[in-house]
């Protein structure tokens, strides 16, 4: 048996509308960044496969709500919970078009807001700029709706281990400031930093019920 937890993630579709999604039971966890901050690459560290999300020189490939499935997750409960990851749309690529990201903004609106099987959401940040509009709206909105976000702050192997150190504290400043219920990290995905902490903040993640699941 495999010792990474997420190694049996598996596609199941890639929907164009919140309504194409599977059944909106059990557990999900949501990941979310703009289009190069490397989520696709997150995605696949994190799960083992070097292909499951893809990845492109071209950013904003990700134009879907891409949806794998996870082994059952055994919990307290009697039943064993089923389980997704699901690759929200990359955001704010210029070269998509205005409709497109018109109606992406809206889906995703509506998924974070109506998905109830959804535990929490990774947020793909890239360590080396500051916080871009769309994180600060991601956060604000998980602050708002104290849904658990952890936020993967990517390409760190670009800049040195201080600079690192003082991203990461300038992220949980911002939680502090801002009542958001979240956790940060230091992430490279080619150089595998903090892929084992990542992993096991999502299990963390989707075994945690939230208030209206209790």
């Amino acid at each position: 048996m495999s010792s990474n937890p997420l190694n049996g993630a598996t596609f199941v579709l890639a929907a164009h509308e919140i309504v194409q999604l599977p059944f909106d039971q059990g557990a999900e966890v949501a990941f979310a960044g703009r289009s190069n901050a490397g989520k696709s690459s997150a995605l696949n560290a994190l799960t083992g496969h070097n292909a499951l999300a893809r990845t492109s020189k071209t950013p904003g490939r990700t134009q879907l709500m891409v949806v794998f499935d996870l082994p059952r997750l055994k919990t307290e409960a009697a039943e064993p919970l089923d389980c997704r990851l699901v690759d929200l749309p990359g955001y704010g690529y210029a070269k998509v078009p205005e409709a497109m990201r018109k109606h992406w903004r809206g889906e995703i609106d509506a998924y974070l807001k109506m998905r109830r099987s959804l535990r929490g959401i990774v947020l793909i940040v890239d360590i080396r700029h500051e916080l871009k509009e769309f994180d600060a709206t991601m956060l604000q909105f998980c602050a708002d709706t104290q849904l658990p976000c952890h936020v993967l702050l990517t390409k760190a192997d670009k800049i040195s281990r201080s600079q690192a150190q003082k991203a990461l504290d300038a992220m949980r400043k911002h939680f502090r400031d801002n009542n958001v219920p979240g956790t940060a990290q230091v992430f490279s995905s080619s150089a595998k930093t903090g892929v084992e902490e990542a992993r096991a903040r999502v299990m963390v993640l989707l075994a945690t019920p939230r208030p209206h699941e209790l």
